[in-house]
Formats: C-alpha cells, structure tokens, sequence
C-alpha cells in the first residue's frame, strides 16, 4: 500500500470512527486552560439556532456548569429574605432531569437580596466520584457526586477569619490529595490546602493586608523550572507557592484593586500572563521575570475585569475593558491588530476563549457564541449565534458572565434563570 492510500485509509476510519468526547471536570475545562480538544464540533452554526437537547431553572450565581461521568453539576442561590438558600445541583447530562439537590441555609445582608453582586461565584470541582464546593459564606462541601451525600463539610468563617458575606470567586483546584483553596483567610491564610478525603488542613500561606481583601482570580499549578508551582494573584501580589507545602517560590508585587484581579492565570512553555502582565518562567529553577509591560501603572497591567486571555503560537488574544479584542506578540506585548467586532463596546463586556481545533469557540456577555480563526493576520468570524439570554444587571444593561463549559459535544451555559445544554455536533443528535 504505497503512502496516498495509506492517508486516504486513515481519514476514511476518522470519519467512522466516533468522536472522542470528554468531560469538562473543574473550571476552564480538563486542563483548567480552555482548551476543548473534541473533535466532531460544528464550524458554522445553524441560522436556526443551537439544537436544545434540554433547559433546567436555575437561581443566581456566577458559578459555571461543570461536567463529569454524565452528570451535570451548578452552584447556585435562592436568595428569598429573610434568609436564602445555596444549591448544588446534578442533573443527568443527557435528559436533564433532576438526580438531586443540596441544599445550604445561609444568611445574606439586605444588599444581596436587593441586585446585588449574584453568588456563590465559585465554580465547583469534580473528581474521583466527589464534587467538592464552596458557598458564599465560606461553608465547604465535599459530597457523593453520584447520591449528594455529604462525605465532610467545614465552616471556613470560624477558623479562619472570613467576613460575615465572603463571596468570593476562586474556583477550588485539586492537586493530588490536597484541594486547594484562595479564601483570604487569617492568619496568613490566603491560600489554603486540606486533605480531599478528610477536609484537614495541610497548609496555609499568604498575608495580603491590602485595604481591598478579596480576589477573583482562580489559581493553576505549572510544570516550570523543575518543579510544580502553584500561581496565585491577589491584589498585592502575583505568588508562586510551592503546592506540596505552601512555602512560596516566588513573588512578583501587583497591586489592583480587588474588582480587577479577575483573570486566571495562563501558562503556555516559558510563559505565564497574569491578564496583561507576562512572566517568563525560568527552564532551571522555581523562579520569573517579567518580560511586559515595563510601565509600573495598573492600567497597563490589567486587560480586563471580566476576561481571561489566550495564549496560541507566539501571540496573545485578549479582550480589554471596554470589549475591544486585541491580538499582540506574546514576547514583546507589542499590539498587532485590534478589533470591534466580537462584542458591545461598553464597561463590563465579557470574551471567553475556548480553543478547539485549528479556531476558538467565543463566548460574549450579550449571550453569543461565535467561532472565530485568530492569527496575526486578524480575527476571522466563521460563524455566530444567540444561545441565551443576559440576565445580571450591570451599569444598566444585562450582561451574561459566567463562561459556559464544553462536554461531549455540547455547549453548557447558564444565565440566573436557567442553565442550558445545546448540541455542537457537527450531525443533529436525536431527542
């Protein structure tokens, strides 16, 4: 068999054989990096719209869907005065029908019964049959994932310090057996890690005293400079901690005010990108430089509060603060092309990137989700549509912010009134 029917052989079993799915576990997917590695994934949209598979009611939050072992799971709350309620919910991922529902009494001040800020915003973790997650108020669960039992719980507020309505955004990271938090707890307790099957602690580090006391940012562990390395970003500083034990690496000082440090950190080789500061990683030890920007000012080191960039071949895509999509050189921070034409031009706009493929499925605060080519050459737009509606008010407008989640071959995306699950199949899926 000479080389040509060789190649044709292997597309033709490509074609038959099934699209490899996977589930989307944990915050920003598999990898925690946003990439969606499915194959079988529709280039252009249908003018119809997605194929609904199914809707489910859901309360507020900013929490993701996450996606394990056909089950669908969101945090959400009811909040109904004088007292309100947090919800982890599972569904079938198929049907959508409803398995089962914890539920937590909490209490919220009047603020948060009257618009404002939706919670809890931490988006859970699944693994090992588990899903563990944290409420509003620093209650942590760790539950059956199949039965929603409670295998262990703590109350966070007590040991360690948190304020009466935490409310923070960090999603929880598993590393081995620990599962590891960003709380801003006390005594330097910013970060934590306890035990996954017990909930005991294993180590606390970090002493942010900064007037502004929370972030938003989820943290990652990398493989740099011969060793794993926790990046974590508050509002005074981007750390580097040693996962195993806490003790800190390194530490470069950032200081935001808390609403901007929102952005996950992005690793991808040598390089890290902290929103819109870019670290290279040293190849021979725990240890970064900064390579950009060489201005000091928040202004220049901030992309955006609502965004997290992207990373692909030598170049970053990034939204910035007021929705414009800007394409730089990732070494230099040097801007090739800017462009208008992915979502409003207005504060609080919201571009989620999710590589998949040779192009990268967009996910905007408007509720649409567009597939896009980017290179150095400019955004290429191949296909979009409208999957839900914005629900959250936000300077005067609606907005949808929580970024969806990716699972075999579907899209899951939540507003504060339902979570949605549409088919990306590249061939229409039977009800």
């Amino acid at each position: 068999m000479n080389c040509w029917h060789l190649t044709a052989l292997v597309a033709v079993l490509n074609l038959l054989l099934p699209a490899r799915a996977e589930d989307w576990p944990q915050f920003r997917g598999p990898n925690r990096d946003s990439v969606w590695n499915e194959t079988g994934i529709m280039q252009t949209f249908p003018p119809e719209g997605l194929q609904v598979r199914w809707r489910a009611p859901v309360g507020r939050g900013l929490s993701s869907p996450v996606v394990a072992e056909g089950r669908v799971y969101l945090f959400d709350s009811e909040p109904r005065k004088p007292k309100a309620r947090e919800r982890l919910h599972c569904w079938d991922e198929k049907t959508g029908q409803p398995l089962w529902t914890h539920l937590d009494d909490v209490s919220y001040p009047d603020w948060a019964f009257t618009g404002g800020e939706p919670m809890p915003n931490s988006t859970p973790i699944v693994e090992a049959g588990k899903v563990f997650a944290i409420g509003s108020t620093g209650h942590l669960l760790c539950l059956d994932a199949v039965k929603g039992a409670v295998l262990w719980e703590k109350k966070l507020s007590a040991d360690y310090g948190l304020k009466e309505l935490w409310g923070s955004t960090p999603s929880l990271l598993i590393e081995g057996d620990l599962l590891i938090l960003v709380i801003e707890g006390t005594p330097k307790a910013w970060a934590l890690a306890l035990d996954k099957n017990s909930g005991k602690e294993a180590w606390r580090a970090l002493d942010d005293k900064q007037t502004y006391r929370r972030t938003y940012s989820s943290p990652i562990v990398v493989n740099a400079g011969g060793q794993r390395q926790l990046i974590t970003w508050t509002p005074k500083a981007v750390t580097a901690l040693n996962p195993a034990t806490g003790r800190t690496w390194w530490q470069e000082e950032l200081t935001t005010i808390e609403y901007h440090t929102v952005a996950a950190p992005v690793f991808h080789g040598d390089l890290l990108l902290i929103s819109g500061l870019m670290f290279q990683l040293d190849r021979g030890k725990p240890a970064a430089s900064v390579l950009w920007p060489a201005t000091k000012p928040m202004s220049k080191r901030v992309f955006s509060n609502t965004c997290m960039p992207l990373i692909l071949n030598d170049h970053v895509y990034a939204g910035k603060m007021a929705g414009e999509f800007v394409c730089l050189e990732a070494r230099s921070g040097k801007q090739i092309w800017e462009t208008d034409k992915v979502t409003s031009q207005i504060q609080g706009a919201a571009i989620h990137l999710t590589l998949n493929g040779d192009s990268v499925l967009i996910f905007t605060d408007e509720g649409n989700l567009i597939r896009a080519r980017l290179t150095p050459k400019g955004y290429d737009e191949l296909s979009r549509v409208h999957v839900i509606e914005p629900t959250y008010s936000f300077v005067g407008r609606k907005v949808a912010w929580p970024p969806p989640a990716y699972a075999n071959r579907h899209v899951f995306v939540r507003n504060d009134m339902e979570l949605i699950c549409a088919s990306l199949a590249t061939e229409r899926i039977s009800p």
